[in-house]
């Protein structure tokens, strides 16, 4: 019996009975399983900031953090749009045996909302911090909450893939 060799590009060739098309729908399936987890979440941290200024306390923010509640609010909706982009994509590509773009899109689109989504919860830190504490609690939490996002949505992560594939570098 001979051993299988992990290809670097598709580590599940071999190991898994399946035809590409149905790694395709498989990897889909797992991709919005993760976005059904991040949408419910964002759509209600936008609707939150949606509300704010009609709050009383709102008219008392200063012209800075009015300015940082606004490009929080913006960004909330930019992440909102990328969570909810490869829907859209799915309805354009459905039935057009096109299922490797809609992945790769939909995995894009991810990425780029959970970077959005990082600067929408760091920057929100900032101005209620700002509000309760302080300009300069404000900055030290909003960057402490930004460096926590970037060392669990990034810096690990990447640290694992290096290790899984340096791990398959040394089989042989």
């Amino acid at each position: 019996m001979s051993a299988v060799v992990p290809d670097p590009v598709d580590p599940y060739t071999g190991l898994r009975n399946e035809t590409p098309t149905e790694r395709m729908d498989r990897n889909w399936a797992e991709l919005l399983q993760e976005l059904r987890v991040v949408q419910t979440g964002v759509q209600l941290l936008t609707a939150f900031l949606l509300t704010v200024p009609f709050q009383a306390r709102f008219e008392e923010l200063d012209r800075y953090q009015v300015t940082v509640y606004a490009v929080v609010l913006l960004l909330a909706v930019v992440a909102l749009v990328l969570f909810i982009a490869p829907v859209g994509y799915h309805r354009a590509l459905f039935r057009q045996q096109s299922k490797g773009r809609l992945v790769a899109a939909g995995t894009a689109f991810t990425k780029v909302g959970l970077a959005v989504l990082g600067a929408v919860v760091s920057g929100g830190v900032l101005l209620v911090v700002d509000v309760i504490g302080g300009r300069t609690a404000g900055w030290v939490a909003g960057g402490a909450v930004a460096a926590l996002i970037a060392l669990c949505w990034y810096v690990l992560p990447r640290r694992v893939l290096r290790q899984v594939l340096a791990s398959r570098r040394e089989q042989p």
